[in-house]
């Protein structure tokens, strides 16, 4: 059922996260722990405060398609909020390493217009579930608001050249008189 978010956009589906990212953060965390002598002192540390703030972590995962707009907000002591414009997305890249696979969790990761870097990403979505279905339906939203967007179709010459006509000549007539004041 889609409820409004704002006074131009709806939801159109909110994104459930595998309870499993939290093990899977666990592990990311003491692997490097356990390589080093001091941090084989801090795991009992994070044993302790890190299933805390996982799970408020965990609570506070929050990522939604609208409209317009995937939206997406994480974090406990520092809050990232991201809203992505749907027709700015390029590309989404759904990938599944050995540690993702162990814990059965997958990455989907956007790229947007305008990102400068081949090797970064605007937004990488750990642990949805059902990752692969969430894709499309984002790519399914996003295609529809940039190919259906008034203005964004192709001209039918035939039957738009009375209206292009005149179009051109006002232009050829203003680049006239921005030649003659050069």
């Amino acid at each position: 059922m889609a409820t409004e978010t704002s006074s131009k956009s709806q939801r159109i589906y909110e994104a459930s996260f595998e309870p499993r990212i939290k093990t899977y953060i666990h592990a990311l965390v003491i692997l490097p722990l356990v390589i080093t002598i001091f941090g084989i002192v801090l795991i009992p540390f994070w044993l302790l405060f890190g299933t805390i703030y996982l799970n408020k972590y965990f609570d506070n995962l929050h990522c939604e398609l609208t409209t317009r707009s995937l939206n997406f907000k994480k974090g406990v002591l520092f809050t990232v909020e991201r809203t992505i414009p749907l027709d700015k997305i390029q590309d989404l890249t759904f990938k599944e390493g050995p540690l993702l696979r162990y814990f059965g969790l997958s990455s989907l990761m956007i790229e947007t217009a305008g990102n400068s870097s081949t090797s970064m990403t605007d937004m990488k979505l750990i642990g949805i579930v059902d990752a692969p279905e969430f894709r499309k339906m984002v790519i399914e939203q996003r295609d529809d608001i940039t190919y259906n967007r008034p203005g964004t179709r192709e001209v039918d010459s035939g039957d738009n050249e009375h209206l292009l006509l005149p179009l051109l000549q006002e232009i050829s007539e203003t680049l006239k008189r921005i030649e003659k004041k050069a």
